[in-house]
């Protein structure tokens, strides 16, 4: 690599400087020499605070921002711009305009502000960290240069008390585990310049995406974030101490974040790159995708496949094809033409709205940054000077032809303002016009490249391939966001790409994995980049479902298509099964691979759960939140999680155990200290922080991932059936099910939620579209009290009134009566003569009480009252025809605890009275309560290596008596 990337230049564009200098007062001390020879000083904060220390020919500037953010500028040649202006940021910083740290003083070399203290090592040049709130003050790390003559210079980073480090964006690791942090490895770049596609035996060609953002901790809530504000590839050793990064680029540029927890520092992070917009509701649902779709007869008989089994579903994205596919080796590809193939994808405009409006269903095409040399559009640019260059500003565009699987061609800079907005408004603009939902970036790293190129570029003074290969999908993610508002777009921008940088979430960006293989590895490794991913800023996160490489696959393919599209119904946005497919010989779909009744049992759950996701969302906007963090992120605290990846987090409310290996049946799970219920069995565990054994993956024969639920919580849910299309609400028999459904999880502790709605689609939720509603619960000994606040703020399309249901999850009890706003509601006798009354509550088994207000105003609260405590009822099990072999039993498994909650191997052993014929009776169970349950055989001993068996058919189902009695209820095997 040649390194023409030193960077002489010190100015900034008229208007940024601008911007800078508008930043209130600054205060600017030269420190120069190898002494401090300024007087000690100490005054109220008036501004941004700058102070420069200059050692022979290398300096060293600190910039405090706030009380806890400071930026460093450190390099050995070059004039150094001084204090007078801000310090240069790249595209992934968006505030610059910090209004300094609310207090300052300074005491020789030491700076110290409200929240972090800096010391300067005058000779070293070393700056050491402090945070200064902590009880005595923690030194966070002393970070020092390296090389500063060479081409190849760095950081060294004492570890101090640090014991784990997060972040660092996108690399997979080998093996085949979901855990792991940095501490102990090396984070190597992709490729040559960074950002690339790198191929492992494990993984498959999977994306390393350079994002330099580190948070560390260590024990009793030390910690700190750092990000390395450098377009340059890096290299970062965490496997000894010091820790070390290197890079190129004549000036290393970091910003330091204090704060009290992890949670703290990632919002300080996301204040200074950007936070998420709100992506489209549709973006959290199930889409269907492949490379690729021939035309829209094939689109349409994959949306049927789905529909006719009874799945949900949001969307369809397009591959190449699209646009007549791509001419491999040839300068006549249609790569970049970007316009529909309308032998195969005719009426494009009237399909789409015909999608919506009769499916409601989105479509996404995909587009990539190459244009074929024969194109038109190539000239076009060619004449406008917009494609990147080969080697100088007036030089011809690069012809690139290595790897020429779609073709040989050109190259768009989207380093220059000009070519993004030209393109987006002639290429991207009519798409939208036509009602696309969004745009999906490929190839973006970017894949193929000349390393001699030229570009307008990203840097004062700066073009070749180096000064910008790192954030050249950054810009091309933000020409398509300025697109939007410069055309005054009222529809959110929503992208989909496998690279990128530090601030790319704030454009609207979903990313994923790339090209990952089909094994059990790489499903695995996608959950521990995941979690690295969510501390980088990356809220929406996802892959190829059931991985694009399948030449890669080993084993059971349908079973790992069904682990893996459970986990990313949990994890992934959006949810989308993704493969290789151009012999039309794959099957690829929820609904035609895996086992069919799991994968759609799982996805109903992610649209059952999409008003908590959507509420995630809003937070992840406004307040810089996690939607799927490690376990760390809430409990860095507990060193049982610190390198937990097979654990995550959605929200601060639930836990869900990974899967990915073949002849899975069960996992144990880790809780932290606190109380928790089971997702599915709403049994509950008071944890000191310890491993649930043997929890199980199969529950009447569906594939579900553990998942526990903290004490409580309060999930905002959606109804869904066989009827439910789509995450908007629309149902293929036409009615209407907004009803607000709230699972409460009582807790002594008060606790609330709020959720929050918009119309879905458009940006007004940025200018106050937005419904809230605050949901909130107490149990106070016999009484739990849930209160649905009275709803502020509306939207179009929101609806005025509605109905409500609670459902409270209690330990061990049933209610005896229900109230809502002190007047007694109808006690209904089971499920079905609940769905059918306007309003009442039941007992519906396994520790949950249901209770439903008719349609009201949104605006009225409404407080439900439940009175816990009624006592139990007992009744005799019997299955009939219960033959086994040696070794095997006949058990009883049902709806409830006592039954196992649909568990196998929590379910009731039944005793061979009159074999084979068997009968137990249970008591304790809940009274006036439906009980479902049916007869299954199972092995005695060596569970789960025997696989159940289980009784056909409909559930049993009977009535338990109001209190004591005998019922008896049958079963056949």
């Amino acid at each position: 690599m040649t390194h023409q990337t030193v960077e002489t230049t010190r100015t900034r564009n008229v208007t940024r400087i601008t911007r800078f200098l508008a930043i209130g007062t600054v205060i600017a001390i030269a420190l120069t020499g190898i002494g401090i020879t300024e007087a000690t000083q100490s005054a109220a904060a008036a501004g941004v605070q700058r102070v420069e220390f200059v050692s022979g020919s290398s300096y060293l500037i600190v910039e405090l921002l706030d009380d806890d953010l400071a930026h460093f500028e450190i390099a050995a040649t070059g004039s150094s711009p001084g204090t007078a202006t801000a310090l240069f940021t790249t595209d992934q910083v968006s505030k610059n305009d910090y209004n300094g740290p609310t207090t300052y003083s300074r005491s020789g070399n030491v700076l110290t502000t409200g929240a972090m203290s800096v010391s300067v090592d005058a000779t070293t040049l070393c700056s050491t960290v402090t945070d200064t709130t902590r009880t005595p003050a923690l030194v966070l790390h002393t970070v020092c240069p390296r090389n500063l003559g060479q081409a190849w210079k760095g950081l060294s980073i004492t570890k101090s008390s640090i014991q784990n480090a997060y972040g660092l964006g996108a690399q997979f690791f080998m093996g085949g585990s979901a855990d792991g942090d940095w501490v102990g490895r090396s984070r190597t770049p992709g490729g040559e310049f960074g950002n690339a596609m790198v191929f492992d035996s494990d993984n498959g060609p999977v994306a390393n995406t350079q994002i330099p953002v580190l948070f560390a901790v260590g024990a009793a809530s030390a910690n700190y974030g750092m990000l390395i504000d450098h377009v340059y590839k890096q290299e970062w050793n965490l496997q000894g101490d010091p820790w070390t990064m290197d890079t190129f680029g004549d000036q290393i540029r970091w910003f330091t974040m204090t704060g009290a927890d992890l949670p703290a520092l990632r919002k300080d992070y996301l204040e200074l790159t950007g936070r998420p917009p709100v992506p489209p509701k549709k973006a959290l649902g199930l889409w269907a995708s492949e490379f690729g779709y021939d035309d829209w007869n094939e689109v349409d008989q994959t949306l049927a496949g789905l529909r006719n089994a009874d799945f949900p579903v949001d969307g369809v994205m397009l591959d190449l094809q699209w646009f007549g596919g791509v001419t491999a080796g040839s300068d006549s590809t249609r790569m970049g033409s970007l316009t529909w193939d309308d032998a195969k994808f005719p009426n494009a405009a009237a399909k789409i709205a015909d999608l919506a409006a009769t499916q409601g269903v989105g479509v996404i095409p995909i587009e990539e940054s190459y244009v074929g040399r024969a194109l038109p559009e190539h000239q076009d640019l060619q004449n406008r000077g917009y494609p990147v260059r080969a080697g100088c500003a007036t030089c011809a565009p690069v012809y690139l032809t290595s790897n020429a699987w779609w073709g040989t061609g050109g190259m768009i800079d989207w380093t220059n303002e000009e070519a993004s907005a030209y393109w987006h408004d002639q290429k991207r603009q009519p798409l939208v016009d036509q009602g696309i939902t969004g745009h999906w970036l490929d190839l973006g790293e970017p894949e193929m490249y000349d390393a001699g190129d030229w570009t307008a570029g990203v840097l004062p003074g700066k073009h070749a391939h180096a000064d910008y290969h790192n954030v050249y999908g950054l810009k091309w993610a933000q020409s398509i966001s300025d697109g939007y508002a410069r055309n005054g777009e009222t529809a959110r921008p929503f992208l989909l790409t496998r690279t990128g940088a530090a601030g790319i979430q704030r454009f609207g960006t979903a990313m994923w994995s790339a090209d990952i293989g089909s094994t059990f590895a790489a499903l695995a490794a996608q959950q521990n980049v995941q979690m690295h991913m969510a501390m980088s800023g990356i809220d929406y996160y996802g892959s190829d479902i059931g991985g694009f490489r399948r030449e890669m696959a080993g084993g059971n393919v349908d079973e790992l298509h069904t682990q893996w599209f459970a986990n990313s119904a949990w994890f992934d946005t959006p949810v989308r099964p993704h493969t290789e497919n151009l012999c039309n010989c794959l099957e690829v779909t929820p609904d035609s691979i895996g086992d069919v009744a799991s994968n759609r049992e799982n996805i109903r759950q992610r649209y059952e759960l999409a008003p908590y996701y959507y509420s995630l969302a809003h937070r992840a906007n406004l307040f810089g939140e996690p939607m799927v963090p490690p376990l760390v992120f809430n409990y860095q605290n507990d060193q049982n999680v610190r390198e937990m990846g097979h654990q995550k987090m959605i929200g601060k409310d639930i836990i869900v155990g990974v899967v990915a290996g073949a002849g899975e049946r069960q996992r144990n799970m880790y809780l932290p200290a606190g109380e928790w219920v089971d997702y599915h069995s709403n049994e509950i565990t008071t944890s000191t922080g310890q491993w649930v054994e043997n929890v199980p993956l199969y529950r009447e024969g569906v594939f579900t991932l553990p998942a526990y639920v903290r004490s409580g919580a309060i999930i905002p849910k959606a109804f869904v059936d066989s009827e439910t299309m789509n995450i908007m609400g629309a149902r293929s028999d036409g009615t209407t099910r907004d009803e607000l459904i709230a699972r409460v999880y009582a807790s002594s502790t008060p606790s609330a939620f709020t959720t929050y709605d918009d119309d879905g689609s458009s940006t007004a939720y940025e200018n106050g579209a937005v419904r809230k509603t605050v949901l909130s619960q107490q149990r106070s000994g016999s009484i739990a009290t849930v209160t649905v606040g009275a709803a502020t703020g509306t939207f179009a399309g929101a609806p005025s009134s509605r109905a409500t249901v609670v459902e409270l999850v209690v330990g061990d009890t049933q209610a005896s009566t229900v109230t809502l706003g002190g007047q007694q509601l109808t006690r209904r006798a089971n499920k079905a003569a609940f769905d059918a009354a306007g309003a009442g509550w039941y007992n519906a088994g396994g520790n949950l009480v249901v209770a439903k207000a008719v349609a009201s105003s949104v605006t009225a609260s409404k407080t439900f009252a439940f009175t816990l405590g009624e006592p139990t009822a007992k009744a005799l099990f019997q299955c009939t025809n219960g033959t086994t072999t040696s070794g095997q039993s006949v058990y009883a498994a049902g709806n409830i605890p006592q039954l196992g909650s649909w568990n196998a191997s929590g379910a009731a052993k039944l005793d061979a009275m009159a074999y084979p014929t068997w009968t137990r009776a249970i008591d304790d169970l809940p009274p006036n309560t439906v009980i479902e349950w049916k007869c299954i055989t199972r092995a005695e001993a060596g569970y789960p290596a025997t696989a159940d068996r289980w009784q056909s058919g409909a559930h049993n189902s009977f009535t338990t008596p109001a209190s004591g009695g005998n019922a008896t209820s049958s079963g056949r095997l």
